[in-house]
């Protein structure tokens, strides 16, 4: 039939849901949000609900700003950082020249082009499945980078991004930090001096809100406004009233999620290192989450053990270069400490059956 669009949509991680699961295939927190969300929820009143919520959002910009040290007017709020890309693509990928991205980074960034009839080129990651900068000196119509990278973990530090910025001053460069409160260095401390950046962050990872779809774009406001022009014209009312209250709680906690976050990444380097003694090889995550091998395993295989056993990681059979690796989600201490024995168990049967 004339006149039908055909895309290949982006594939998320699995939702199961059963009572003993342990659940490491989407990144989410494994620690529950603030005690101030539950206390809001517990209070909150349903007769705010007859009405629109905020079209600019301002109680949570606000916040915002306090929390990175620059006004309301640099903020673009959304339904989660993939709607805040997806205002961002149209409101500053518009030229003929192709965008430029990894070849292994974020599914969405694909997905969106695609959606937007936006041309793009992936970058191939090298040898070491990282972002090669000078790959991105190059004629194009914009670009797009996860620092973190996801699903690789790898950082690129704020010198190389800097760099990056400085070379395409006629584009605009997007900066997705959906994982920085991680590890590395935020391009932050870049937004005076170069105009032509934008930072995307979301609630969904270090601030335990996957559920709640809560993400926000940084930049100078004379840009900021043309994306929220994009958003008036899909979607102003895109943030609840009751997410805004919640969200806006979460960035006020710093003292709890400084907390929680510190938990993850001590959890996380320990069962990078313990399971390195079960012969895996991981790289040096500076995420939630660690992409690992084994020389003398399949990850298919593995993958499909650890889901008997009602622990869901990520794998991903159609990237040629990732089929022999697992993405793990970092769980609670205990939660991992019970994958480590799993695979601790999985390693030695292996051992003996060769």
């Amino acid at each position: 039939m004339k006149g039908i669009r055909t895309i290949i949509p982006y594939i998320p991680g699995e939702q199961p849901n059963y009572p003993t699961m342990i659940k490491l295939n989407t990144n989410e927190n494994p620690y529950p949000p603030s005690p101030k969300i539950e206390a809001i929820l517990k209070s909150f009143n349903s007769e705010q609900l007859k009405r629109y919520s905020s079209t600019d959002n301002l109680s949570l910009k606000k916040s915002l700003a306090f929390k990175h040290g620059v006004t309301p007017e640099y903020f673009l709020i959304g339904n989660g950082s993939d709607e805040v890309l997806a205002f961002c693509f149209m409101a500053f990928f518009n030229s003929s020249e192709p965008i430029l991205f990894p070849d292994i980074t974020y599914g969405f960034y694909k997905v969106w082009a695609d959606l937007f009839h936006i041309p793009f080129q992936e970058i191939p990651l090298n040898n070491a499945y990282q972002i090669n900068i000078d790959d991105y000196i190059q004629p194009n119509g914009g670009i797009v980078i996860a620092n973190p990278n996801a699903p690789t973990s790898l950082i690129k530090p704020l010198s190389e991004i800097e760099e990056l910025i400085r070379q395409n001053p006629d584009v605009m460069v997007i900066i997705d930090e959906a994982y920085i409160d991680f590890g590395g260095e935020s391009a932050l401390s870049l937004l005076e001096s170069y105009p032509n950046l934008v930072i995307i962050r979301t609630l969904s990872k270090s601030r335990s809100l996957a559920g709640l779809r809560v993400g926000y774009a940084i930049g100078q406001p004379k840009y900021i406004r043309i994306a929220e022009s994009i958003k008036s014209s899909f979607n102003p009312y895109s943030v609840d009233s009751l997410a805004e209250t919640l969200a806006t709680a979460a960035i006020e906690d710093e003292k709890y999620y400084t907390e929680t976050i510190e938990k993850i990444c001590k959890t996380r380097d320990w069962f990078s290192q313990s399971i390195a003694h079960l012969g895996f090889q991981s790289f040096t995550s500076k995420t939630n989450f660690i992409l690992t091998t084994h020389s003398k395993l399949s990850m298919e295989d593995l993958y499909h053990y650890l889901e008997k056993q009602d622990i869901f990681v990520r794998y991903f059979p159609k990237i040629e270069r990732l089929r022999n690796y697992l993405r793990i989600s970092i769980g609670s201490q205990e939660e991992m400490n019970e994958v480590y024995q799993k695979l601790a168990h999985y390693v030695e049967s292996n051992r003996t059956k060769a």
